[in-house]
């Protein structure tokens, strides 16, 4: 199969924490799709990015790598994803010399200046809904506050990211947001393959009936 390298984000934007995951996720169906290593070591990290990285190529998938930007250009990703502080330390002329598209995450409107600044291929804003998986520093942002990031950002992706679920999805698309980033919804899910078949469904209906 091709190598296919799309610029748009898919409406649908797992996060998985590792190459695992995502040979176990991706052929099913995954358009875009997150590798977010935690405390992983140089080897390691070099390892399983190019392991996901050809799962997502034999699988036409769009690879985004959080945090690990230096091994993502080496690599040959498509996608980098920063924090605030990963921002603040990254080298972001040699990203963009590299050509690799870069998505910031937000969690206010300073954060969101600062993201603007860097000019990022696609901003995040999160958690738009209580998380489960982990404990946060910032409130639930709800929904009026994503379509006040989209009024910000005009034609800028905008990726939605925290609590959120197939049936909180078209509420949330429908604020303003471009993509839903989901990792809870399925990782505590009984059977996550299951749910994430859910997932991609509502997915392919949306396209076919609402993508423009």
């Amino acid at each position: 199969m091709t190598t296919r390298t799309a610029s748009a984000l898919d409406v649908f934007y797992p996060i998985l924490p590792d190459s695992d995951w995502i040979a176990r996720m991706v052929p099913l169906g995954i358009r875009t799709v997150q590798l977010r290593l935690k405390d992983a070591e140089d080897r390691q990290v070099r390892d399983q990015i190019a392991a996901a990285r050809e799962v997502c190529r034999a699988h036409s998938c769009q690879l985004i790598v959080n945090d690990y930007w230096q091994a993502a250009l080496e690599l040959g990703c498509d996608y980098v994803h920063l924090g605030q502080e990963d921002l603040a330390a990254a080298d972001l002329t040699r990203i963009k010399r590299a050509g690799v598209r870069l998505g910031i995450s937000t969690h206010s409107l300073e954060e969101l200046e600062i993201a603007l600044a860097a000019g990022p291929d696609y901003v995040a804003l999160g958690p738009v809904y209580q998380t489960r998986l982990k404990a946060m520093k910032w409130a639930p942002q709800g929904l009026e506050r994503l379509g006040q990031w989209k009024e910000r950002i005009g034609t800028l992706p905008l990726v939605a990211i925290g609590g959120i679920t197939p049936d909180r999805a078209p509420g949330v698309i429908a604020a303003g947001a471009d993509s839903v980033a989901v990792i809870t919804d399925f990782m505590t899910a009984p059977d996550p393959a299951a749910r994430m078949a859910e997932w991609l469904v509502w997915a392919d209906r949306w396209r076919r009936c609402c993508d423009r």
